[in-house]
């Protein structure tokens, strides 16, 4: 067992809290991206032990996280939303450098690669635009509502296990976030259940998509997924603080980001 990997899943699961960050972005921060996809993968496989060993505290991370510290995650965002996305900012810009440099992209980007990157930058930071359909939580359960929330659960991992596009901004788009915040508050166990199956079953189904991609193009690839990570900072800036504490603050939990960034690259990437 990989139990190092319980604080890399409590950062992921912490971040999957937040619409506009991914868990996605998180694992890529933290060096371990192409595992990730390698270990969903190979859970099917004849070295499918092994990869639990990488999986099971990972996920003991994220549920541990999304648990314990969504209250707190969601606090912050609700009462220090500039202050907390400025620590994210500067996390994600903190651990590019070391990004360009896993991929050699002095080395190997060509026209083409450059092409793929303003493509995936693009797609992310046009996510900046998108008005959210966000609604109270439903409280009356039907099984068109059920099915609703599966393929919910199904579309926002799909999104999750992408760098840069958060599943919570996508579950804030289709207008379900609250009723799942709400459900894992008050542990409301069929919303969670049902959730959590399309989840799983979205995870598995676009993993596989992104490990075709990495096996036969590869520095395509990271192209495609250094241009999701510097689109999502687009999507993730709340626009400058109008006070000036608050734009002390602010500046105090980027500079914290890209400190942590460092620290973390230096003990994830080397």
């Amino acid at each position: 067992m990989e139990w190092k990997n319980i604080y890399r899943g409590m950062l992921m699961g912490a971040s999957d809290v937040i619409p506009g960050v991914s868990g996605g972005t998180i694992a890529v921060v933290l060096g371990i991206y192409d595992r990730l996809i390698e270990a969903i993968n190979g859970f099917f496989s004849k070295e499918w032990k092994r990869h639990l060993g990488f999986l099971i505290p990972l996920g003991v991370g994220v549920v541990t996280a999304i648990l314990v510290l969504a209250d707190l995650i969601e606090w912050l965002f609700e009462n220090h939303p500039d202050p907390t996305q400025f620590a994210f900012l500067g996390l994600i810009i903190g651990v590019l450098p070391y990004l360009f440099h896993t991929a050699e992209a002095k080395k190997k980007f060509k026209m083409q690669h450059i092409l793929l990157f303003v493509v995936g930058a693009a797609l992310v930071a046009s996510l900046a635009f998108f008005q959210t359909g966000e609604s109270e939580p439903m409280l009356t359960m039907t099984l068109g509502t059920y099915i609703f929330l599966f393929f919910s659960g199904f579309i926002a991992s799909s999104a999750m296990i992408l760098p840069g596009i958060s599943g919570s901004f996508i579950l804030l788009i289709i207008g379900v976030y609250s009723t799942i915040i709400n459900a894992i508050s008050e542990l409301k166990l069929d919303i969670i259940a049902v959730v959590g199956v399309g989840i799983i079953v979205g995870i598995i189904v676009m993993s596989k998509v992104i490990h075709f991609f990495m096996e036969r193009f590869t520095t395509g690839t990271y192209a495609v997924v250094i241009g999701l990570v510097v689109g999502s900072v687009v999507v993730i800036f709340p626009g400058w603080p109008t006070d000036v504490s608050g734009m002390l603050t602010s500046i105090a939990t980027f500079a914290l980001g890209l400190v942590v960034a460092v620290v973390l690259g230096r003990v994830e990437y080397n």
